[in-house]
Protein backbone atom coordinates (compact mmCIF):
# COMPACT_ATOMS: atom_id res chain seq x y z
CA UNK A 1 0.00 0.00 0.00
CA UNK A 2 0.95 3.34 -0.67
CA UNK A 3 1.13 6.70 1.45
CA UNK A 4 2.01 9.97 1.10
CA UNK A 5 3.42 12.11 4.04
CA UNK A 6 3.99 14.96 5.26
CA UNK A 7 6.26 15.71 8.41
CA UNK A 8 6.67 18.79 9.91
CA UNK A 9 8.11 17.72 13.63
CA UNK A 10 10.04 15.07 14.14
CA UNK A 11 7.85 13.96 16.77
CA UNK A 12 5.64 13.05 13.55
CA UNK A 13 8.62 11.26 12.26
CA UNK A 14 9.06 9.11 15.69
CA UNK A 15 5.07 8.71 15.76
CA UNK A 16 4.99 6.93 11.80
CA UNK A 17 7.98 5.15 12.58
CA UNK A 18 7.32 3.60 15.60
CA UNK A 19 9.53 4.74 17.25
CA UNK A 20 9.40 6.05 21.56
CA UNK A 21 8.34 10.03 21.55
CA UNK A 22 11.80 12.15 21.16
CA UNK A 23 13.38 13.19 24.04
CA UNK A 24 14.16 16.41 23.08
CA UNK A 25 11.20 17.97 20.23
CA UNK A 26 13.99 19.96 18.05
CA UNK A 27 16.64 16.80 17.83
CA UNK A 28 16.91 13.36 18.03
CA UNK A 29 19.19 11.14 17.45
CA UNK A 30 17.90 7.03 16.53
CA UNK A 31 18.87 3.91 16.77
CA UNK A 32 18.32 3.14 12.66
CA UNK A 33 17.24 -0.60 13.96
CA UNK A 34 14.75 0.75 15.94
CA UNK A 35 12.79 2.46 13.36
CA UNK A 36 9.86 0.26 12.25
CA UNK A 37 7.25 1.94 9.79
CA UNK A 38 3.66 0.55 9.55
CA UNK A 39 3.61 -2.77 8.08
CA UNK A 40 0.85 -2.04 6.19
CA UNK A 41 2.76 0.35 3.83
CA UNK A 42 5.30 -1.09 1.14
CA UNK A 43 5.69 2.45 -0.99
CA UNK A 44 6.37 5.46 1.29
CA UNK A 45 6.78 8.90 -0.07
CA UNK A 46 7.25 11.85 2.36
CA UNK A 47 8.21 15.62 2.63
CA UNK A 48 10.28 16.86 5.79
CA UNK A 49 10.58 19.83 7.64
CA UNK A 50 13.87 18.95 8.91
CA UNK A 51 17.41 18.19 8.38
CA UNK A 52 18.41 14.09 8.72
CA UNK A 53 21.84 12.91 8.63
CA UNK A 54 21.59 8.80 8.45
CA UNK A 55 24.45 6.86 8.53
CA UNK A 56 22.90 3.37 7.51
CA UNK A 57 23.68 -0.45 7.03
CA UNK A 58 21.89 -3.34 5.75
CA UNK A 59 18.94 -1.61 4.83
CA UNK A 60 16.61 -4.05 2.93
CA UNK A 61 14.85 -0.90 1.65
CA UNK A 62 14.95 1.00 -1.91
CA UNK A 63 15.54 4.58 -1.01
CA UNK A 64 15.41 7.52 -3.74
CA UNK A 65 15.98 10.48 -2.73
CA UNK A 66 15.33 12.79 -5.46
CA UNK A 67 15.04 11.11 -8.68
CA UNK A 68 18.22 9.23 -7.25
CA UNK A 69 18.09 5.54 -5.87
CA UNK A 70 20.51 4.40 -3.19
CA UNK A 71 21.85 1.06 -1.59
CA UNK A 72 21.87 0.73 1.78
CA UNK A 73 23.54 -2.94 2.01
CA UNK A 74 26.89 -1.12 3.01
CA UNK A 75 27.63 1.40 5.24
CA UNK A 76 26.64 5.15 3.78
CA UNK A 77 26.17 8.10 4.76
CA UNK A 78 23.00 10.35 3.49
CA UNK A 79 21.97 13.84 3.94
CA UNK A 80 18.79 15.74 3.32
CA UNK A 81 17.54 19.14 3.98
CA UNK A 82 14.01 19.88 4.92
CA UNK A 83 11.14 20.06 2.47
CA UNK A 84 13.21 17.24 0.18
CA UNK A 85 10.97 14.32 -1.13
CA UNK A 86 12.10 11.01 0.21
CA UNK A 87 11.03 7.74 -1.10
CA UNK A 88 11.13 4.23 0.36
CA UNK A 89 9.93 0.96 -1.01
CA UNK A 90 9.92 -1.70 1.22
CA UNK A 91 10.30 -5.25 0.44
CA UNK A 92 8.39 -7.17 3.23
CA UNK A 93 9.93 -10.88 2.42
CA UNK A 94 13.62 -8.96 3.24
CA UNK A 95 15.68 -10.96 5.86
CA UNK A 96 18.42 -8.08 6.29
CA UNK A 97 18.96 -6.90 10.00
CA UNK A 98 19.04 -2.92 9.80
CA UNK A 99 21.62 -1.18 11.67
CA UNK A 100 22.95 2.70 11.83
CA UNK A 101 22.37 6.01 13.27
CA UNK A 102 19.73 8.68 11.75
CA UNK A 103 20.41 12.46 13.43
CA UNK A 104 17.01 14.27 12.91
CA UNK A 105 17.68 17.90 13.56
CA UNK A 106 14.83 20.78 12.89
CA UNK A 107 15.70 24.56 12.11
CA UNK A 108 14.82 25.62 14.88
CA UNK A 109 17.62 23.76 16.73
CA UNK A 110 20.07 25.52 15.03
CA UNK A 111 18.40 29.27 15.18
CA UNK A 112 20.80 31.95 16.58
CA UNK A 113 24.24 29.48 16.31
CA UNK A 114 26.81 30.39 13.26
CA UNK A 115 25.54 26.53 12.10
CA UNK A 116 22.55 28.35 11.04
CA UNK A 117 24.38 29.90 8.50
CA UNK A 118 26.77 27.60 7.22
CA UNK A 119 24.58 24.53 6.87
CA UNK A 120 23.22 26.08 3.69
CA UNK A 121 27.01 26.09 2.41
CA UNK A 122 27.53 22.53 2.70
CA UNK A 123 26.12 21.05 -1.19
CA UNK A 124 26.19 17.36 0.13
CA UNK A 125 22.52 18.62 1.80
CA UNK A 126 21.03 19.01 -2.36
CA UNK A 127 19.51 16.91 -5.04
CA UNK A 128 22.03 17.78 -7.23
CA UNK A 129 24.51 15.07 -5.38
CA UNK A 130 24.90 12.12 -7.63
CA UNK A 131 25.09 9.10 -4.99
CA UNK A 132 25.17 9.15 -0.94
CA UNK A 133 28.64 8.59 1.10
CA UNK A 134 30.31 5.17 0.53
CA UNK A 135 32.27 5.54 4.11
CA UNK A 136 35.58 3.18 4.35
CA UNK A 137 35.67 1.18 7.45
CA UNK A 138 37.90 3.76 9.61
CA UNK A 139 35.69 6.65 8.13
CA UNK A 140 32.59 5.06 9.73
CA UNK A 141 34.02 4.20 12.65
CA UNK A 142 34.81 7.87 12.85
CA UNK A 143 31.66 9.12 12.17
CA UNK A 144 29.86 6.35 14.88
CA UNK A 145 32.32 7.78 17.33
CA UNK A 146 30.39 11.62 16.97
CA UNK A 147 27.25 9.74 16.91
CA UNK A 148 27.86 8.41 20.51
CA UNK A 149 28.80 11.46 21.83
CA UNK A 150 25.85 12.94 20.44
CA UNK A 151 23.93 10.21 21.88
CA UNK A 152 25.88 10.71 25.58
CA UNK A 153 24.78 14.22 25.51
CA UNK A 154 21.19 13.65 24.35
CA UNK A 155 20.40 11.29 27.06
CA UNK A 156 22.19 12.96 29.86
CA UNK A 157 20.61 15.54 31.61
CA UNK A 158 19.55 18.52 29.81
CA UNK A 159 21.44 21.35 30.99
CA UNK A 160 22.69 25.08 29.63
CA UNK A 161 25.26 23.48 27.73
CA UNK A 162 23.83 20.89 26.02
CA UNK A 163 22.58 22.89 23.10
CA UNK A 164 26.15 23.95 22.02
CA UNK A 165 27.48 20.57 22.78
CA UNK A 166 25.35 18.83 20.21
CA UNK A 167 25.77 21.84 17.48
CA UNK A 168 29.73 21.08 18.38
CA UNK A 169 29.04 17.56 17.77
CA UNK A 170 26.88 18.12 14.26
CA UNK A 171 29.20 20.38 12.73
CA UNK A 172 31.84 17.67 13.42
CA UNK A 173 30.08 14.96 11.88
CA UNK A 174 29.13 18.02 8.46
CA UNK A 175 33.07 18.80 8.36
CA UNK A 176 34.05 14.79 8.64
CA UNK A 177 31.45 14.80 5.71
CA UNK A 178 33.22 17.35 3.55
CA UNK A 179 36.29 15.66 4.07
CA UNK A 180 35.36 12.65 3.23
Amino acid sequence: MHVNLKLNTIYEFHQFSNLPKPAHPLVSLIDYSLVNYPPEYTDIKWVQNFYSIGLKRNVSKKFNYGQQPYDFEEGVLALVSPQQVIHIEIDPEAQAEPSGWLLLIHPDFLWKTALATKIHTYEFFGYAVNEALFLSEKEEQMMVEVFKNIQQEYQSNIDKFSHNIIITQIELLLNYTERF
